[in-house]
């Protein structure tokens, strides 16, 4: 299989992308990898790797697009863009997947052109996965691609997630719970109740609304919500994380004993470390569209790209997407007819 890393996207590229990508050629060495951006710089890094793999191409991309950049109108200026050539070379076959760390509105946008969307599929969504109490993860989708949702995009949202974690991560009919402001189903915005109303009607294992705290406590496997809601989560989760760990610590060294109680410790300390450290998931896929497109966070370092490399990998050896064109297609057959209102 060969992956295309977009080399210049991310706050800490091209020196951690590179980083990341030699660290998962020398692990992946039946893969090929395609690093994409200015070919001169990308060059004099791979040769800064000691232990450079030989599994490693560059292709040359003159052009970035910022962070902070519009996505469309950056992708209309700059066609040869680092992230444009990445969709490029898995429209043409060249590559089984991408990996991108930079603008999310630019790769999303940019997958959607350039791959076109599954069968059926509406509106992809990013799914990102959430560690919660329970020593697993809970699959929030969407978390960024979609800030306008209708209905049927929440309601397919959850067909894909489940296929994800079936195919994916192997969770057997896992729960889907739709992400509300309380667990009756009268409550929330007329977005959230007539997907309410979608997801009881269907066949998919729907627990029924769920509260923020329920993500946090693994109360569902699946949590659906739109895009707005879903980023501010993820972030939110991630600044609560980083200051927990940080005030842990800072505590643990106001005193002799409590120093002495960090380092017995350590090894629990670095267990749940490693469980809320989002590199360790690598990056989110962004699902119905027709190839597979890794989205990570901005702030990746090395360990992160290479994990994100890896659920490429993972991801392309499931066929998540054929089956997910094929459980759209059951579920519409399946569909129940609503039920008629009557005639004033």
């Amino acid at each position: 299989m060969r992956i295309a890393i977009d080399a210049m996207g991310g706050d800490r590229a091209p020196e951690e992308v590179i980083k990341g990508v030699a660290r998962a050629a020398r692990r992946f060495t039946d893969d090929e990898f395609l690093v994409v951006g200015d070919d001169p710089i990308l060059r004099k890094l791979l040769k800064r790797e000691a232990k450079r793999a030989s599994n490693i191409a560059v292709r040359h991309a003159p052009e970035v697009i910022g962070m902070h950049e519009s996505p469309v109108e950056s992708l209309k200026r700059k066609p040869t863009s680092s992230i444009a050539v990445c969709v490029e070379a898995v429209a043409k076959g060249k590559a089984d997947a991408l990996v991108s760390a930079g603008n999310t509105g630019a790769t999303v946008a940019a997958s959607c052109l350039g791959l076109k969307r599954l069968k059926g599929v509406q509106r992809p969504g990013i799914t990102v996965s959430l560690p919660h109490m329970k020593e697993g993860f809970v699959a929030l989708i969407d978390a960024g691609a979609n800030i306008s949702p209708k209905p049927m995009h929440l309601y397919q949202y959850a067909i894909m997630a489940t296929v994800f974690a079936e195919n994916v991560f192997g969770i057997a009919n896992p729960r889907v719970g739709l992400l509300n402001i309380g667990e009756e189903d009268a409550k929330g915005t007329e977005l959230v109740r007539k997907t309410y109303r979608m997801l009881s009607r269907s066949s998919l294992n729907f627990i029924g609304n769920v509260e923020g705290r329920d993500v946090a406590s693994g109360e569902c496997d699946i949590a659906v919500c739109d895009g707005f809601v879903g980023n501010i989560i993820l972030k939110l989760t991630e600044g609560l994380t980083i200051g927990l760990l940080q005030a842990i610590a800072e505590e643990c060294m106001k005193s002799p004993w409590s120093q002495l109680g960090m380092e017995l410790s350590k090894g629990a300390f670095r267990s749940v470390r490693g469980r809320l450290d989002f590199s360790e998931y690598g990056g989110a896929p962004l699902l119905g569209v027709d190839g597979v497109v890794i989205v990570c966070h901005g702030r990746s370092d090395s360990r992160a790209i290479s994990n994100a490399i890896r659920e490429a990998l993972r991801f392309i050896s499931s066929g998540v997407n054929e089956k997910i064109e094929s459980a759209l297609a059951q579920q519409k057959e399946a569909e129940p007819e609503p039920a008629a209102q009557p005639v004033e």
